[in-house]
């Protein structure tokens, strides 16, 4: 019986190319000159931390690696802004990246197919759902729907079997 899973995944090579890249553009920059602004990647906490000298400053490297990372193909929905707190005489904002589906999302998506009408099968399985279904064309109606929500995170298709 055709299915595929739906995942939330953040690939985290192009998140550390979004701030490396983001890190030369704050060295180049005009109004960076001279400041300690910084932008450092946690992988292992799928966290980023932006610090410099003021909350202007941080805003503006928020903005920089929400564009590297709109360059890079990757939805900026991904990126949980947390609040900007000062230490000493720094501000420093902690952004968390959202990945996997969590199991409220997980719940919303098979309930949203439900209220649509849609007969296929959806099981969460962990920080996925497999869907399944006798027609391919039933698959694609769902792939079609799901792309058109607003969930606050980004889906990805994928294990498609025939």
């Amino acid at each position: 019986m055709p299915s595929f899973d739906i995942v939330s995944e953040v690939e985290m090579f192009e998140v550390a190319n979004a701030v490396a890249n983001t890190q030369k553009e704050v060295a180049t920059r005009f109004d960076f000159r001279g400041a300690d602004a910084r932008v450092e990647l946690n992988e292992k906490t799928k966290e980023i931390q932006l610090s410099a000298e003021s909350d202007f400053q941080v805003e503006q490297l928020l903005a920089m690696l929400e564009n590297q990372i709109i360059k890079r193909r990757i939805d900026a929905q991904v990126i949980d802004a947390g609040d900007m707190q000062a230490s000493g005489r720094r501000m420093i904002q902690t952004l968390s990246l959202k990945d996997g589906l969590d199991q409220d999302t997980a719940k919303k998506i098979v309930r949203l197919l439900k209220e649509e009408g849609i007969k296929a099968q959806a099981t969460i399985m962990g920080e996925k759902i497999r869907v399944t279904d006798k027609k391919k064309d039933t698959l694609q109606t769902v792939m079609a729907f799901l792309r058109q929500q607003s969930l606050g995170r980004p889906l990805q298709f994928n294990n498609f079997k025939d």
